[in-house]
């Protein structure tokens, strides 16, 4: 009973929460990216125009973020520099719908947490980051 309450972790649950949160983050954010990405056609004349780079660029980038950047999280590659294309994209969603934090926009501020968090803490030792740089 005691150690449902005790305060510590071990290196290993560390690790498979890491492991977890990269492939639950990743996957929420890549069914958006795919979803760009099939019907990329479709919606180039109708995706926003950010800071005036066009709707193409701007649907470009978006789904690169949130298809491409989410499957190297999900694999734990380039996992710190994937989560910086992911922070501006969820940073840029928010300010669109004013930093609402609560309603239909919840998941944003929740995807921004998980991406500030491997931003800091990396992918963890299961991924590949952690194969490469045992190498």
């Amino acid at each position: 009973m005691k150690k449902i309450f005790y305060n510590s972790y071990s290196p290993t649950a560390f690790n498979i929460a890491m492991l977890v949160m990269r492939i639950v983050f990743g996957l929420i954010m890549m069914r958006h990216g795919w979803e760009k990405l099939s019907h990329f056609a479709d919606k180039q004349g109708k995706f926003m125009n950010f800071m005036g780079m066009g709707t193409s660029v701007s649907l470009g980038l978006a789904t690169f973020a949130e298809f491409f950047c989410s499957l190297f999280i999900i694999l734990g590659l380039f996992t710190r520099l994937a989560t910086i294309p992911l922070l501006v994209t969820v940073f840029v969603i928010l300010n669109l719908h004013h930093w609402a934090f609560f309603g239909e926009h919840e998941l944003v501020p929740c995807l921004a947490a998980a991406y500030i968090t491997l931003l800091l803490v990396g992918p963890g030792k299961y991924s590949l980051d952690a194969k490469i740089s045992k190498k």
